[in-house]
């Protein structure tokens, strides 16, 4: 924060000098490297009666357990949480059918909805394009149940909203023992955990450390349940 300062000060001063000829150019070239930073300092929130988040974000290392959680948490609770169908630009393959699995969609239509910004990530695998579309997110929550999303922390820029009403939880790296064998994989798991932490801890809802899936799973139903039943604090632009 103080080395941003100093160079804020800095810019400052220079635009003092020739700010019109500098001005546009500066901004154009650190404006997305300023959008990165993320950096947060204040957020002012209210105190809420208790109500029912909309979303479920599971937020994490790759190769944290994410998905397994995901999928154990609908298998458990079919009525109470869901995962949206993610559209994609293949063609089906034998016995799939549009909505279930994926739902098909030509590449022009993909490329128009994402210009249209209705796609909260997607992305590109062996000449297909997959993406998860805003809409089937609000589709579960016209029915009644929950959202889960295991998504990459910057879409949290999108799901911060009351539209969606997300309850945010990192699924940290399992704890490291003596005796266990730390390999390549275990050691990037803990690097990359400790790195999204440090740098998006202040969205956390919740911290879960995923030691054993058992236990995991009943410390999000208990927090899910919890912050269903009791008041708490959200920014205050959900609000107002």
């Amino acid at each position: 924060m103080e080395k941003t300062k100093q160079e804020q000060q800095a810019s400052c001063t220079w635009f003092g000098k020739k700010k019109k000829q500098y001005k546009d150019k500066y901004l154009a070239k650190h404006n997305a490297v300023f959008d990165q930073l993320d950096l947060v300092t204040y957020e002012e929130v209210v105190r809420v009666p208790s109500f029912k988040r909309k979303t479920l974000v599971l937020l994490g290392a790759h190769g944290v357990g994410r998905r397994h959680i995901k999928n154990t948490l609908i298998t458990k609770h079919p009525d109470l949480f869901a995962y949206p169908i993610p559209h994609t630009t293949r063609p089906p393959k034998k016995d799939e059918e549009n909505g279930k699995n994926y739902y098909f969609v030509s590449h022009d239509q993909m490329m128009q909805d994402i210009s249209n910004n209705d796609y909260l990530e997607y992305g590109s695998h062996e000449d297909a394009m997959y993406g998860t579309r805003l809409e089937t997110i609000r589709q579960i929550h016209v029915q009644g149940m929950v959202s889960i999303l295991d998504v990459e922390p910057q879409a949290l820029k999108i799901l911060r909203t009351a539209d969606f009403a997300p309850f945010v939880v990192f699924v940290a790296a399992p704890t490291v023992t003596p005796g266990m064998t730390e390999d390549d994989s275990l050691q990037r798991l803990q690097k990359e955990s400790e790195m999204l932490q440090g740098t998006y801890a202040h969205y956390f809802d919740q911290t879960i450390i995923n030691n054993e899936i058992d236990d995991t799973i009943r410390l999000l139903e208990e927090a899910v349940d919890l912050v269903s039943t009791t008041s708490q604090w959200v920014p205050v632009s959900w609000v107002y």
